[in-house]
């Protein structure tokens, strides 16, 4: 608990909203819920304006049905990563709203239209790098963005590119994701002054070493203004692009 909720706290005790209970029961609240195999952060979404999302791959499905049923007390909209299909049927029988993304392997759970703030592209290299931009596309939705995709524009047909360049201008945050040998992201920073976040994927031939040369590439990128997530990671470029587009929106 931080300061400011402390404070809250006493001056609706003191104003008589709370009970003297009531405030203990508040002030000594952990923020998480225990349910024996985890420890729920349902405080999550005050914190972060989003509730925790779920990592769905290497927990069983019943385990990830608990951690939805747990989640969805405190929050409308939730999110599961890396989710397969069997997961998406169980979770669907607690939440009929749940919907999934068989090429982003991503369950989403909308009770509330989420906004659809400021504007966010994200642009895929090749057509095989879809299941990232998929990931990526559904996580920055359902956090309140505007979201468009450009897909299959990568660097050995640069027309592609270049001929769609009034789009990336559109855009506050691009987000670019390629595999191979990584060097679109450094394309299309050289073209427009927007933060670019670039996410190597481990699609490629043996040298790619699942995704380690586009990262190497995208890390010595020459063009500036790129930040580079982790590989296969569409969540996490599309978490930092949410809090970057969303700034002055508020």
């Amino acid at each position: 608990m931080i300061g400011k909720d402390l404070k809250n706290i006493l001056e609706e005790l003191k104003s008589g909203k709370i009970g003297v209970e009531r405030a203990i029961e508040l002030i000594l609240d952990p923020g998480y819920k225990d349910i024996n195999f985890a420890r729920v952060d349902v405080d999550r979404s005050r914190r972060r304006d989003f509730p925790e999302v779920i990592f769905c791959e290497g927990k069983s499905d019943d385990q990830v049905v608990k951690i939805f049923e747990e989640l969805g007390k405190y929050s409308l909209n939730l999110l599961g990563t890396r989710a397969n299909h069997s997961t998406f049927e169980m979770v669907k029988k607690i939440f009929p709203q749940a919907r999934y993304n068989h090429v982003g392997r991503t369950i989403t759970i909308e009770r509330e239209k989420p906004s659809e703030k400021g504007s966010i592209l994200i642009i895929s290299a090749g057509t095989s790098d879809l299941p990232v931009l998929e990931e990526c596309f559904e996580t920055a939705r359902i956090m309140g963005n505007k979201v468009s995709r450009l897909v299959d524009v990568g660097v050995a047909g640069i027309h592609r590119i270049l001929y769609n360049v009034d789009l990336l201008d559109s855009a506050k945050v691009i987000i670019v994701i390629a595999g191979m040998d990584g060097a679109l992201p450094s394309v299309v920073a050289g073209l427009v002054k927007k933060p670019i976040i670039a996410v190597p994927t481990s699609v490629g031939y043996g040298a790619n070493f699942n995704g380690l040369a586009p990262l190497l590439t995208m890390l010595n990128n020459c063009s500036g203004g790129i930040g580079v997530v982790n590989i296969d990671n569409g969540f996490g470029a599309a978490y930092l692009a949410s809090l970057i587009n969303k700034i002055g929106e508020e």
